[in-house]
């Protein structure tokens, strides 16, 4: 029997929420263990964030890739301490994906 997973519906959290909560429940999750979320946009920017300060440590595997609904499974593949920051979506030009994860 499959246990539930988390499911993070991210346009319904307020934007200076969101990159804090996917990253906190990321972080609480157990070396095996994922949890998904939907969003209205290609979560991209936010893959590369976990790529600059959990390199090694998630899983990423789209579930739904558009054109209107993205659903992504994030998955912890060891554990691991947080490097960096997860703020700009991944953008240094101050432009980000509009989500408000800076």
């Amino acid at each position: 029997m499959n246990a539930a997973v988390e499911l993070i519906n991210v346009p319904t959290v307020p934007p200076p929420q969101r990159h804090a909560l996917i990253f906190s429940t990321f972080d609480a999750l157990p070396t095996g263990a994922a949890f998904e979320i939907v969003n209205d946009h290609d979560p991209m920017p936010l893959y590369f964030a976990f790529e600059r300060t959990r390199a090694g440590q998630f899983e990423w595997q789209y579930l739904e890739n558009g054109p209107e609904r993205w659903h992504v499974r994030i998955g912890r593949r060891q554990a691991g301490q947080p490097t960096g920051t997860t703020g700009g979506c991944g953008s240094t030009s101050g432009s980000g994906c509009g989500c408000g994860g800076r």
